[in-house]
């Protein structure tokens, strides 16, 4: 656990949900071990949308449930648990936690969102990035529970505290159980299972940089790796969407044949996937239209990855010494959902009617989700 001397595991997002399931459905168990209580925080409602009924089921149970989201309205919460709205600026805003504890049981998941995507996942949800850890050893999940209490204890009503401290007293007074380290070695093989499982039942992704044998994703494929579970929530990972529209030379088919037409257009697709990383993505929308998808980059980083992308496709002209591609870009940075594709789209029109290289959209011309 980041807060307990371990050194943080870089964990994906599949693998939290599937130990932070574990721990709901742990705190969920009939048991004779009582008072529980369930601290949780998800970062942003759809979140949470997407766990509110197990969280009903939870209120019903626990002594007291508390659960932190960023610029949620309390009242969005389960009627019973103690809502804590958290700042989009405030450290807490980055932290995916869940700790569920009782005086003879204790399971924590503490992790922060690295905004990254790992480049071998099926889709960018399940493939963001956390630095954190997990734990079913109870005194950790105290630590843990007494360090979202301290953060926490501002914001929570007199009534949650009192609950909150007597279950803490209660859990200091009493010796863990023996053989906790045998019951988290298991649950680390299972988990380390299913995660393989998960892995070796995906396709992989079609490669997207630098070795020329790349290949495109149209738009269904574009959407499904952007959304298949569940898109990613506004507000957390920032993507770069950059338009890239090549014009081919006039007449070029008839001058230079069928054969030659279709070499050239595999050179035009290794020129524009060349610079990208592993990670991007890259779909084609019309003939001569496409579409880069760049997690986790700045605008002035979009921008170079786009002139890069010109000066490839540019330096054909190398090869095809007849043909000189018309290459513009238009750039858009923004954690908001969903994708900004139609503005984006019309800045690359606007740059090419203009004669500008490089268009940029700012974040505040795309819509909210």
């Amino acid at each position: 656990m980041l807060h307990s001397g371990r050194v943080p595991e870089r964990l994906t997002k599949r693998e939290l949900v599937t130990v932070s399931h574990a721990i709901e459905r742990a705190a969920l168990a009939t048991a004779e071990d009582g008072p529980l209580i369930v601290l949780a925080l998800f970062q942003r409602i759809p979140y949470f949308e997407r766990e509110r009924a197990l969280y009903e089921r939870i209120v019903r149970t626990a002594a007291a449930t508390v659960v932190g989201v960023v610029d949620a309205a309390p009242e969005t919460l389960p009627t019973g648990a103690y809502g804590v709205v958290l700042a989009e600026d405030e450290e807490l805003a980055r932290e995916w936690s869940v700790v569920a504890l009782t005086p003879r049981f204790g399971a924590a998941l503490v992790a922060y969102d690295r905004a990254e995507v790992d480049p071998d996942a099926p889709t960018l949800e399940s493939g963001r990035l956390f630095d954190g850890g997990w734990t079913f050893r109870r005194d950790a999940a105290l630590h843990e529970a007494l360090r979202l209490r301290d953060r926490l204890t501002a914001r929570l009503p007199e009534s949650a505290r009192a609950v909150l401290d007597e279950v803490l007293g209660r859990v200091r007074e009493l010796p863990a159980t023996p053989g906790e380290a045998r019951g988290e070695a298991a649950i680390r093989l299972l988990v380390d299972r299913t995660e393989r499982a998960r892995r070796a039942g995906h396709a992989p992704q079609p490669p997207v940089a630098g070795d020329g044998s790349a290949t495109l994703l149209d738009e269904p494929g574009l959407r499904r790796w952007t959304g298949l579970d569940g898109v990613t929530a506004s507000g957390t990972l920032p993507l770069a969407v950059v338009g890239i529209r090549v014009d081919e030379p006039p007449g070029t088919p008839e001058r230079f044949g069928r054969r030659s037409a279709a070499r050239e257009a595999q050179a035009v697709l290794a020129a524009l996937t060349a610079p990208l990383r592993p990670v991007d993505r890259a779909a084609r929308l019309t003939g001569g239209e496409y579409l880069l998808v760049l997690p986790s980059l700045t605008e002035e980083q979009a921008v170079a990855t786009a002139d890069r992308v010109r000066e490839s496709v540019a330096g054909l002209a190398r090869s095809y010494p007849f043909v000189s591609y018309a290459v513009h870009a238009a750039v858009c940075v923004t954690s908001r959902r969903p994708l900004p594709v139609a503005a984006v789209r019309h800045a690359l029109s606007w740059a090419v009617g203009e004669g500008v290289p490089v268009a940029t959209v700012a974040p505040e011309h795309v819509p909210v989700g």
